[in-house]
């Protein structure tokens, strides 16, 4: 017989209602690979048409210095792996 503590299940609701909202944007739409600028002509981030200049475009303007500075190293990163 095993015995489930009422503080586990507490824990992993708590787990996957966080996971759920981190899956999410502002507007509440689904997180989706594609550039925010939306068209026909939007690109997957990461991809081998992304280009540094469309990465660092899509930084948020109200990123945090911090933020910003990974957003960044990252975009670098991609750009030198798509070489």
């Amino acid at each position: 017989m095993k015995i489930v503590r009422p503080g586990v299940l507490v824990l992993l609701t708590a787990a996957a209602i966080l996971t759920g909202a981190c899956a999410t944007q502002d507007s509440g739409s689904p997180v989706s690979g594609t550039a925010s600028s939306g068209g026909s002509g939007a690109v997957a981030a990461g991809s081998v048409e992304d280009t540094l200049q469309a990465c660092l475009a899509r930084i948020p303007q109200d990123a945090t210095p911090g933020q910003r500075m990974i957003a960044e190293k990252s975009c670098a990163r991609d750009q030198a792996d798509r070489k």
